[in-house]
């Protein structure tokens, strides 16, 4: 679609290297895109329409209205029309609950555009090995992070790159083998999957080449822990200085890296906000509150999402998740409910 091909163009500009943007900027764009999603998505012009909201009064940034991310599990939250949508993604859930489903219109940009936002904050693929532990991502399809993790593995052009599920053992062989490799090391792992591999009982000598990134969750495989805990076990067992995480969502194109201490740096093509706990529709006063985000690269669904997530900013524009949102399931989802 014309369309899609000029929020490609303006989207990949955000985030290319060499040229500092404005924050007029990213709100001329993110203007652009709220009045042209609150035309083309169904979804967010039913919600508009039961807050009562005229897109035409939203004149600034700060005034456009979220969208609760619970939309993803009930609708087909899309931009245009759903004949011209035939992958998404969804998201991993435990037995019985209901999952999101993120309808893509192009896989293709989600995979360069998910390349783009790494490389900035690491450097090129093709210096890392890449190890991807995700267990519980690689026993489902649809997944996001299995279709990027496994795009990254193919940029890196290394024989040794690859996907492990239980092979524990093979994994800290491997390990073992490239600790002084000329390359360096990305273990990409989810949580629970670190955390058994660092209580298997293997050891691991220091590597001076290795990055540990766990990527949240526990998927019900294990009772949950507070970050620092579980930073602090994978710390000892991995000799790092630092856990490195990554922030992102079946609901979202752009993610976020932390290097250490849980903190995210936004990439450009995204914006982040807090809202009131108590009263969705406000924003925080606070450094703490719910997660608001606007995310550019979601000009094919709906950019503007309130999150079900927890969080703190602080005063060098850091966000840190906290946890989720108790009954976050309920919250501003009721407003279209017949």
């Amino acid at each position: 679609m014309t369309i899609f091909k000029s929020f490609v163009e303006k989207v990949q500009s955000w985030v290319s290297t060499g040229h500092e943007k404005s924050p007029q900027e990213f709100e001329a764009l993110a203007m652009e895109l709220f009045y042209f999603q609150a035309e083309a998505n169904p979804v967010y012009r039913q919600y508009l329409s039961a807050r009562k909201i005229d897109p035409a009064s939203i004149q600034s940034i700060q005034n456009i209205p979220y969208l609760p991310i619970g939309f993803f599990k009930s609708h087909a939250v899309i931009s245009g029309r759903e004949a011209d949508f035939s992958k998404f993604y969804a998201s991993s859930g435990t037995t019985g609950v209901i999952t999101s489903r993120h309808y893509i219109w192009n896989e293709a940009f989600y995979l360069q555009h998910s390349k783009r936002l790494f490389e900035q904050q690491y450097g090129a693929l093709s210096d890392f090995h890449i190890l991807a532990l995700l267990p519980a991502y690689l026993e489902r399809k649809d997944s996001s992070l299995v279709a990027m993790a496994d795009f990254f593995i193919q940029e890196s052009q290394s024989p040794i790159s690859g996907f492990y599920l239980y092979e524990q053992k093979e994994l800290i062989e491997k390990l073992i083998a490239i600790r002084d490799d000329s390359r360096k090391v990305l273990l990409l792992g989810v949580t629970f999957a670190l955390l058994d591999l660092s209580e298997s009982g293997f050891a691991l000598p220091k590597m001076s080449n290795l990055t540990v990134m766990e990527t949240g969750g526990m998927k019900g495989r294990r009772k949950e822990m507070i970050r620092e805990e579980v930073h602090e076990r994978l710390k000892v067992f991995f000799q790092v200085e630092a856990i490195h995480s990554e922030y992102g969502m079946t609901e979202l194109l752009s993610q976020a890296y932390s290097k250490g201490d849980g903190k995210y740096t936004m990439p450009p093509s995204m914006q982040v906000s807090l809202r009131e706990i108590n009263d969705p529709f406000s924003p925080s006063h606070r450094s703490q509150g719910g997660i608001n985000l606007i995310d550019l690269a979601n000009f094919h669904s709906c950019a503007f999402l309130e999150t079900q997530d927890l969080g703190r900013v602080d005063d060098k524009g850091f966000l840190e998740v906290l946890g989720r949102i108790d009954n976050s399931e309920i919250r501003g989802c009721n407003l279209m409910v017949n």
